[in-house]
């Protein structure tokens, strides 16, 4: 069946402000779909309160409202937007999901005569009530774990007495395992029996026997109206049941699995889909399958919307779910539309890959001081990384090299755990570094069979990493003069790093480096095609590996490499790696129009970024993607293939920026503000000369390497201190201290967690308002600010954390004046080509500098959403020297306020101190549009204002 040609605009519902559980993985399927839609000709009217996101940026849909997710909004803009056919609420998570029912209860849907597509309401109810949902299950003789559904705690005791522990309390119509656990103990069950009624909101809970230790499978599906269905791809947790699917390490395709338990999961999931309802669309399914040779079959759930493993399985395969399950709820069948990476093939097929995939979560803790870190029922992870390799092992260490958490992979690099103990109770209670402990207590040589009996991994798992280990004790034998050409090809195939290499032979990372050059033992670049190279792949979606060479009839010998050079002139965008606190969706935001911008210029745009949550990583954002680690190695070797004209270093937040001093030292050309200027502002003591030079008033500070320096600061600097290491992103390690005692604790901690670096040691300007304003600057030292933000919480709370005001609200006009002349002088004596943010405290009248970070900045995406004006394409366009800021038409365009507000996600941490202050917490934001300061939001958040601040 065709398109229905009765839709011709439809609402989409987003997924609002990141949090832990549901972030911007959501945000790539919504992006997706609108563009999905337009290409059919279908109005978009798009409704998310997220304004860092490139989800709500003017050029995906026709409407954009930003507003809260609530049915007041809905109506207001069903009552603006007559013309609504229908609704499509499976892209934007249990956000969009909840909002739709509460819309359909409301008889807001019936009421505007709007259609709901890509899911049915029967399907939301029958898989989010555990109780519908068991009854359907056994109806269709699927398997299911013992369940009872709860909605009193005296129920809930008697379940209990029946089932005996361990057991699993599941709330309904939550997300990312809100209020759940494990319940090992009769005394634990009252306290979490009422903690998961209280999650839900319909108070009531599913309390099922606990499979611990089974393995966990999902699966990623797709049906037409015709019931055409075909599976995208299987995933396999390699941590048990036990674990959110969200904290597990993930592998595609499925790895330990026989196949006619496989094609049974195929059956299951196919029938499960078909059952829940009459739609057209996508769907997550998952299973639990015994660790034995019986291999026994529970279904755990099945989510009829686009899910976390969505992003991730797009990403994987190269088949755009979002985008073909959109096509699906127009109506159209699966055989009618193209295989978008072939071109040439239909889209009723099931990808087959040739490469594995491992996803492995990006957790936070450092941010939640006193948090529980054993990870469990309730997902914890802020964010995810992917590798991409030619066995599990390489992606394995692809995937740990991406998360940025100062390891090049795993062991080999000196960071490793040592104590048997420790390495036992990691085991024991899953942590958030368990994938490294692993490799640590083969080293220390605890048997594989007690390592599987602790964790239950599966033993297929635990020997890829024995066989990692035994390589690296083999090559410890050996010297760079005399390491085999053999041996140090398959360390690259297993995806060892030139740095851990070095590490194994006590040597330097550039002698692995020149050895490999002259062994002729380089990255050769691999499409995903979808399809293991059975048809021509059209996409330019690039992973590396290593490949020995092949020997022709003639004698020549070479290897195969997929990623073909151009002629043309390349820009590299550096996109920013894993999400997290402090560094989030809004650098992907920046890298997307970056990459628009330098296109519109005429580059050739190549992208390079590892995750697979983002419209940065979509496989037709950039003219080739290269889904890589955004780590030294793997980025050199890319540059070395592509020979760009330079690399943008900008938009990628801390991590592109942290990458700025190698590239400048290999003589790669840094697009915009030079490597000198981007150090000039990180160095505090270069800084605060630059400021004293122009005569700009900055806090007094001092720099100390040792605590004794950090005392005898303190003498002169005054109590209270703020103290904060040098190049961290959202506010890392910092802290306000009031006496020596304090300064002393923290001082000796910091130094302990990151030693070799500066402190800085700040007077607190206490009591101080805080502001901050971005800016775009030229070569020729053009200044336009595009945003002066004022902040309602006091100097003190990290401007992450802050509720931001644009316009500032209760700034005069003398203080005004001083933020644009010090941000006019900085920005020119920075040298600046680009985007520039700087901070101050405002403190009697006097404008202090607190800091410059000349890059894209948490606030721009708000700023170019409050103001309806495209600043980072205009601010790529002269990092370029395509432009000058002179030959923009600036026309900002805001009535009233907008207000940015941080979103926390401290429920998932309830132990722990939710005061704000120096270290940023917050893991999304909103933005709220207000008329004047009398409005009721604005006079509760001012009045709340000092509540929240800490030391």
């Amino acid at each position: 069946m065709p398109k229905d040609t009765s839709i011709k605009s439809v609402l989409i519902i987003g997924s609002g402000p990141i949090v832990i559980g549901q972030a911007c993985e959501f945000d790539y399927a919504g992006s997706q779909s609108a563009r999905s839609m337009r290409e059919e000709g279908i109005e978009v009217i798009l409704i998310n309160s997220n304004p860092a996101t490139i989800m709500t940026d003017p050029s995906m849909a026709d409407h954009i409202y930003l507003k809260p997710l609530t049915t007041k909004s809905i109506i207001e803009i069903l009552k603006e937007h007559p013309q609504i056919d229908a609704v499509l609420p499976t892209m934007g998570g249990q956000t969009a999901l909840n909002l739709c029912l509460e819309a359909e209860e409301k008889g807001i849907w019936k009421d505007f005569g709007v259609k709901l597509i890509g899911v049915d309401v029967n399907a939301i109810n029958i898989t989010e009530d555990r109780d519908q949902f068991k009854a359907l299950l056994k109806k269709i003789n699927v398997p299911t774990a013992p369940a009872e559904i709860c909605t009193s705690y005296l129920r809930g005791k008697e379940i209990a007495q029946e089932f005996g522990f361990p057991l699993v309390i599941r709330p309904s119509f939550t997300l990312g395992g809100t209020g759940a656990a494990i319940v090992y103990k009769p005394e634990d069950f009252d306290r979490l029996l009422t903690a998961g009624l209280e999650a839900s909101p319909i108070h009531e809970v599913l309390i099922d026997k606990a499979l611990m230790g089974w393995k966990e499978y999902e699966l990623e599906l797709l049906r037409d109206k015709n019931d055409n269905v075909v599976i995208i791809c299987s995933i396999e947790n390699m941590d048990p049941m036990g674990i959110h699917t969200g904290d597990s390490i993930t592998v595609a395709p499925a790895m330990t699995l026989s196949d006619t338990t496989f094609q049974k999961l195929r059956d299951y999931a196919i029938l499960m889909m078909r059952s829940i309802g009459n739609f057209a669309g996508g769907c997550n399914v998952q299973f639990a399958v015994s660790p034995d040779e019986k291999e026994d079959i529970v279904a755990i759930e099945i989510n009829p919307r686009v899910s976390r493993s969505s992003a991730l399985a797009s990403k994987a395969t190269g088949y755009p779910i979002a985008k073909i399950a959109t096509k699906l709820a127009l109506g159209y069948n699966l055989d009618e539309l193209q295989n978008q990476i072939t071109k040439s093939t239909s889209a009723l097929f099931e990808p087959t890959l040739d490469y594995v995939i491992v996803k492995i979560p990006r957790w936070n803790f450092d941010k939640f001081e006193g948090s529980d870190r054993t990870l469990g029922l309730q997902m914890k992870s802020v964010g995810e990384v992917m590798g991409i390799g030619r066995s599990f092992q390489e992606a394995l260490h692809k995937a740990t090299q991406s998360l940025e958490i100062k390891r090049n992979g795993l062991g080999a690099d000196g960071k490793g755990y040592s104590n048997y103990e420790q390495i036992i109770e990691k085991l024991t209670y899953a942590s958030w570094d368990r994938v490294f402990v692993i490799y640590d207590a083969i080293a220390m040589g605890i048997p594989l069979s007690r390592i599987h009996e602790i964790t239950k991994i599966d033993m297929w798992f635990l020997k890829q990493y024995e066989e990692l280990h035994t390589l690296e004790k083999e090559i410890a034998k050996y010297t760079v003069a005399s390491l085999p050409k053999e041996l140090l090809l398959e360390a690259k195939q297993k995806g060892f790093a030139d740095r851990q290499i070095a590490h194994m032979m006590s040597c330097l990372e550039s002698e692995v480096h020149t050895l490999r050059m002259n062994m002729n033992i380089n990255r050769v670049f691999k499409l995903v095609d979808t399809c293991a190279a059975e048809f021509k792949a059209k996409t330019p979606y690039y992973y590396s590996t290593f490949e020995a060479e092949i020997e022709k009839a003639d004698g020549t010998r070479y290897v195969d490499n997929e990623s073909i050079v151009t002629e043309k002139k390349k820009i590299i965008v550096l996109g920013s790696g894993p999400n997290r606190i402090g560094q989030g969706i809004e650098f992907d935001y920046s890298c997307v129009h970056g990459v628009l911008a330098s296109k519109e210029c005429g580059y050739e745009t190549i992208m390079i970024n590892c995750n697979p949550e983002t419209v940065s990583t979509d496989f037709d954002t950039a003219d080739k993607l290269y889904f890589e680690p955004v780590f030294w190695e793997h980025i050199y070797d890319i540059i070395q293939h592509e020979k760009p004209e330079g690399v943008i270093v900008q938009l990628g937040g801390q991590t592109a920026l942290k990458l700025a001093e190698k590239l400048s030292k290999y003589g790669v050309k840094i697009i915009g503000t030079s490597f000198d200027a981007l150090d000039l502002a990180e160095d505090r003591g270069r800084f605060s000369d630059l400021l004293t030079e122009l005569n700009i008033p900055f806090p007094k500070f001092g720099i100390a390497e040792t605590a004794d320096e950090a005392s005898a600061l303190a003498d002169q600097l005054d109590f209270p201190l703020l103290i904060r290491p040098s190049y961290v992103l959202g506010g890392q390690g910092m802290k306000i201290v009031i006496n020596k005692q304090e300064l002393e604790e923290h001082v000796v901690n910091l130094l302990k967690t990151i030693p070799g670096n500066k402190l800085l040691l700040d007077h607190y300007l206490d009591g101080a308002i805080e502001a901050e304003a971005d800016a775009i600057c030229d070569a020729d030292g053009n200044v336009y600010i595009i945003g002066i933000m004022e902040h309602i919480e006091p100097c003190g709370v990290h401007s992450g954390d802050s509720n931001a005001t644009l316009p500032p609200f209760n700034l005069g006009e003398f203080v005004m004046q001083q933020i644009k002349d010090h941000t006019q002088k900085i920005a020119v004596a920075l040298k600046t080509v680009g985007l520039i943010n700087i901070q101050f405290a405002i403190k009697d009248d006097t404008v202090y500098i607190i800091e410059a970070n000349p890059r894209a900045s948490r606030t721009v995406p708000f700023i170019a959403k409050a103001y309806g004006e495209p600043y980072v394409n205009y601010a790529t366009k002269v990092m370029l020297g395509h432009n000058k800021v002179t030959d923009f038409d600036f026309n900002p365009k805001l009535n009233g306020y907008a207000i940015k507000q941080p979103v926390f996600s401290f429920s998932k941490f309830p132990n722990v101190n939710k005061a704000l202050g120096p270290e940023m917490k917050s893991t999304g934001e909103s933005i709220l549009f207000i008329d004047d300061l009398k409005d009721d939001q604005f006079y509760e958040l001012y009045s709340r204002r000092k509540m929240y601040l800490s030391k």
